[in-house]
């Protein structure tokens, strides 16, 4: 039977835990996370208001036994924490925790790649084949698979990404045989097998990233080459331009979250049908500041007001993925509002 935890993302249940745990011991953990990392919890900290003694409990329950499952893996192995954990929880709640530890467990595949600088990466793979470059990128965080992607020629950039998108699963032998080669090259490499799936929606996760000059140089050549493709890629794909598409409620709850200065940044350079949508949903007193806001800023650089508009769409996926915005067009057919 479900309960009021099960509905929690992990994300929500690393926000409570972080609250929680109170501010020394949240920044001591958040220096190990990755920026981007920071950015995602520090948005989902920044949105909880008020918390029940039963959501806290439930949560702090639920990270006391991953961390003591953790510890009995590493004392004596899966057998060994699976025979505890029987005695102490139960075969199913057992087998819930072990699924949950089941991927952190796993060693990263490519994990001195990830360490690598996205520019030195690009050069260091270039003259790979390009099935090669799209799966290496698979196995990275979007926002470098994004950066990595920028820095290849552009005539590379249309065949990886098209290999990316039509990549279903790879032979473990095939990626122990990829991983072995960069291991000599890297000399840090570590071996594992794992399976990897790509897929239009992680070419669509490493679009919503990339700048915007690499996004429509891409899809110029991806469009006439596979333009089903490139239409699959756009619809699961969502831009600053799209925030025309959120009705008046979720824009209205998008304005909370956005600072003022960021939005001032990112209107710079809008399209009209955005800039009207978010001022049509601002009071006339606050429509006046954002303005005199615009104006203060002067000249802007191209590729600030294009990182202050992917900030923006970072909380909008972030809302959405909350269930607390909707953005329109976006629903799988058949979805009803009433």
């Amino acid at each position: 039977m479900a309960t009021a935890l099960d509905t929690l993302t992990g994300l929500r249940k690393a926000a409570i835990l972080m609250v929680t745990l109170g501010a020394d011991a949240s920044a001591a953990i958040m220096r190990q996370l990755s920026e981007p990392e920071i950015e995602e919890l520090t948005i989902e900290i920044s949105k909880i208001r008020e918390l029940t003694p039963t959501t806290v409990e439930g949560v702090l329950e639920e990270f006391s036994q991953l961390a003591q499952a953790r510890s009995y893996i590493v004392q004596g192995g899966v057998s060994y924490a699976r025979e505890v954990l029987l005695k102490a929880v139960g075969n199913q709640r057992t087998d819930e925790i072990l699924d949950r530890l089941q991927v952190s467990l796993q060693p990263q595949l490519f994990g001195a790649v990830r360490k690598t600088d996205p520019k030195h990466l690009s050069d260091f793979i270039r003259r790979e084949e390009p099935q090669t470059i799209a799966l290496i990128l698979a196995n990275l965080e979007a926002e470098m698979a994004a950066q990595v992607i920028t820095h290849l020629p552009p005539e590379a950039r249309i065949d990886v990404v098209q290999r990316l998108a039509t990549m279903e699963m790879t032979s473990p032998e095939v990626i122990k045989q990829i991983d072995q080669v960069l291991e000599r090259r890297l000399a840090t490499l570590f071996s594992q097998e794992v399976s990897i799936v790509g897929g239009a929606k992680a070419v669509a996760e490493i679009l919503n990233r990339v700048d915007r000059t690499a996004e429509k140089q891409i899809f110029e050549g991806l469009e006439p080459a596979n333009p089903q493709l490139a239409e699959e890629i756009r619809r699961l794909m969502f831009t600053f331009d799209d925030i025309a598409r959120l009705d008046d409620r979720s824009m209205q709850r998008l304005l909370k979250e956005v600072d003022q200065k960021e939005l001032a940044r990112a209107l710079k350079a809008a399209a009209e049908s955005v800039a009207q949508k978010i001022f049509a949903n601002l009071s006339e007193r606050a429509q006046t500041m954002l303005r005199q806001e615009i104006e203060y800023l002067g000249p802007v650089r191209l590729r600030d007001v294009e990182d202050a508009q992917g900030k923006i769409v970072r909380i909008v996926r972030a809302l959405e993925e909350a269930g607390e915005i909707i953005v329109l067009g976006k629903q799988e057919t058949g979805d009803v509002f009433v």
